[in-house]
């Protein structure tokens, strides 16, 4: 698992991969990530959006961003926490994700970033 801590909001992130698929004519890796979003503050915050960098090791870099994550933005009141999963298809066995958070403070109404870590996307048997 890999935490980072911003602002007094963390995040843990773990991964697993769950298998290939057939596109038209291209092997796509899928993998599943677990997003676990901790406050650990003494206010309460919105998620509002998200930022996502998606790096492929055939050198394919997507970039994605919307409003909440899965359909949700939700509010964390001090020692809350929410989870949620979401997966990922990658050309190949090996890439990373990394990103943030746009999140509002209830007390200062200002917003701000909350890192997601970099983390790496991997098929074990690739590495052997």
């Amino acid at each position: 698992m890999i935490q980072q801590v911003t602002n007094g909001i963390k995040i843990s992130v773990e991964t697993e991969f769950i298998g290939t698929n057939r596109y038209e004519s291209s092997l796509l890796y899928a993998f599943c990530y677990r997003i676990s979003i901790e406050n650990t503050s003494n206010d309460s915050v919105q998620l509002l959006n998200r930022h996502w960098e998606i790096f492929d090791s055939l050198n394919v870099t997507e970039v994605v961003e919307g409003s909440g994550v899965i359909g949700e933005k939700p509010i964390l009141e001090p020692s809350k926490k929410h989870s949620y999963r979401s997966n990922c298809l990658l050309t190949s066995p090996i890439g990373s994700m990394k990103g943030y958070f746009e999140m509002i403070n209830f007390t200062t109404s200002k917003k701000f970033k909350v890192h997601i870590p970099t983390f790496q996307l991997m098929v074990t048997r690739a590495l052997n």
